[in-house]
This record gives C-alpha cells, sequence and structure tokens, in this order.
C-alpha cells in the first residue's frame, strides 16, 4: 500500500514538472550545457529501460562509453553536448534480458558493475536480511547493517544464511563471461561482498577491490578499469587503493550532472538513479535531474 501511495504522489509530482516546463527546459540545457548526463540503473524491467533508453535517443542524447569518458577527461577528444552515459549497478539476474539486450538492440554501450561473491553464489547480502525479516527470524535491519563494522555486518549474516535460503537472483559467472563478449557493454568493478567500503578495516577494504577485479579479469579476459561504489560509500582511503590497483575511473551515489569541473576528480564521478518501479514520467524527471533538483 506504501509503495501504491508512493508511486501515485510520484507520477503526479513527475507529471508536474514536465507540464509546467521543467523538464524541457533542463532537456534544452542538456543538450546545449558543458555536462554530460550521467543516469544509472540496478534491476529495472525491460520495458521501462527501453523506454529510458528510446526516449535518450529520440530526444537525439548522443551516448558514451567508458572510453569515452576517459577520453574526454584526459582531454583527448572534445567535451560534448548533449551526451549520456549509462551503468548498472550490482549485476541482477535481470541484467541480461532486461539491459543487455537493449543495449544490443539499440547498440548503445552501457556498464554493468559487478559483484564477485553474489555473481559466483547467487545472491547479494541485502535481500537475506529482508527475508529474515520477513520471516520474523532476525531483527537487523538492511539500514542498521550498513552502519556497523564490516566484521560485525559478516558474523550477522552467517547466523542468518544457516536458516534463510533464497533462489538465485544475481547473474551466473557464465553470464558474466557471454556478456562481456558483447562490443556494446562494459563489465565493471563493484567489489567482492559489496560492503560498506569505509565500515572495512584497510587491509579489508584493499582486498575487496583488488580481489574483485582480479577476479572479473579471468572471467572475461580483459582490463578491468571502471568502478562504482558500493551504496555510493567512500573516502580518501579507498581512491587511493584505486589508483594503486590500476582503476582508470569510479562512480558515487552523488545526483548531480557530469560537468567539466566534476570530471576532474575522476574517481568521484556523479550520477543520476532510476529505481526500479518508477513511472516513465519520474524516470525522465531523474534522468535529467529535476527530480533530484526539486526534492532537494
Amino acid at each position: 500500500m506504501k509503495k501504491k501511495v508512493r508511486n501515485s504522489t510520484a507520477w503526479l509530482l513527475s507529471s508536474f514538472l514536465i507540464w509546467f516546463g521543467f523538464v524541457r527546459k533542463a532537456k534544452f540545457k542538456a543538450l546545449n550545457g558543458d555536462f554530460i548526463l550521467s543516469v544509472y540503473f540496478h534491476a529495472p524491467g525491460k520495458d521501462l529501460f527501453e523506454f529510458c533508453v528510446k526516449w535518450l535517443i529520440k530526444n537525439n542524447f548522443k551516448f558514451l562509453s567508458q572510453d569515452d569518458v576517459l577520453a574526454i577527461s584526459q582531454n583527448r577528444i572534445a567535451f560534448p553536448k548533449g551526451a549520456v552515459i549509462i551503468t548498472v549497478d550490482d549485476g541482477w539476474k535481470s541484467n541480461e534480458e532486461n539491459i543487455v539486450a537493449i543495449a544490443n538492440k539499440y547498440k548503445i554501450p552501457v556498464t554493468i558493475f559487478v559483484s564477485t561473491e553474489p555473481i559466483e553464489n547467487g545472491n547479494y547480502w541485502w535481500p537475506y536480511v529482508k527475508k529474515a525479516n520477513q520471516m520474523q527470524i532476525s531483527s537487523h535491519t538492511i539500514e542498521e547493517l550498513k552502519n556497523v563494522q564490516d566484521t560485525e555486518r559478516k558474523a550477522i549474516l552467517v547466523d542468518i544464511k544457516t536458516t534463510v535460503q533464497l533462489e538465485r537472483e544475481a547473474l551466473t559467472v557464465d553470464q558474466v563471461k557471454n556478456i562481456a563478449k558483447s562490443k556494446h557493454v562494459t563489465i565493471g568493478g563493484h567489489t567482492v561482498n559489496h560492503p560498506i567500503l569505509p565500515k572495512c578495516e584497510n587491509e579489508e577494504a584493499y582486498q575487496e577491490l583488488k580481489e574483485s577485479k582480479k577476479i572479473i579479469e579471468t572471467w572475461v579476459n580483459k582490463d578491468i578499469t571502471s568502478f562504482a561504489y558500493p551504496n555510493g560509500d567512500y573516502g580518501e582511503r579507498e581512491i587511493q587503493y584505486l589508483k594503486e590497483l590500476g582503476y582508470a575511473v569510479a562512480y558515487t551515489t552523488k545526483p548531480s550532472q557530469l560537468t567539466k569541473k566534476a570530471l576532474k576528480q575522476i574517481y568521484e564521478l556523479p550520477r543520476f538513479a532510476v529505481f526500479e518501479n518508477v513511472s516513465n514520467a519520474e524516470a525522465v524527471c531523474r534522468m535529467v535531474g529535476v527530480w533530484q533538483k526539486f526534492i532537494n
């Protein structure tokens, strides 16, 4: 019921922003200004993702790859007008059909950031916590476990996983290998276990970044140079580790345009989120940044 009320209210607000010209003005600025739209998804339905892609194509946006972003940041190619980069976090099982198939169909570049442990074993950690809450066998919440030291989070999850069983929700290793063959899709790093990195001890944080890169490279036989911070959490320590390990670019969850100034902070690139189950109207508002600006 809460979700229905939220989505109905959000649709009305999004429609208001469209009807009264906020989206039109933002689109004009995006097509003519000195910034790139940076948009990310997690596990959208096929209809929603295809709508977003078709809307961007219809409105004459140019799609950038990770190589393009690096070249722009290094002044090897000119800063573009009306450009967008699309990234996807986690590596959900539905991504192959709902993201990759659409990227191949429309021949657009997309980057999917994957965590290796869920790919190998089936699931991310927070669905276990959610299920345990539903079964009333644990009072620990997802938000609570995001805010404790990672050693404590792991200990709690060990207990939960002895009781909770889930069907696979993450991509398989074979799917990742197959996806990586697409000339339109880039695979990026997203740690091993999807921890909150600032809650990890130094060695643990370093290994999360190092091992995930190493593992993915063995899967896809390509260098892994792009990264997205789990939950958008990071600090100077994480940036330094990424540099040492050979990552070239990293994405946050800061909802902002990718300006020339922002692009100079290559390990702190912003992104606008488009969440699952939002209306098409809300998705458009989110992609061009008016939703985040209005809510803030």
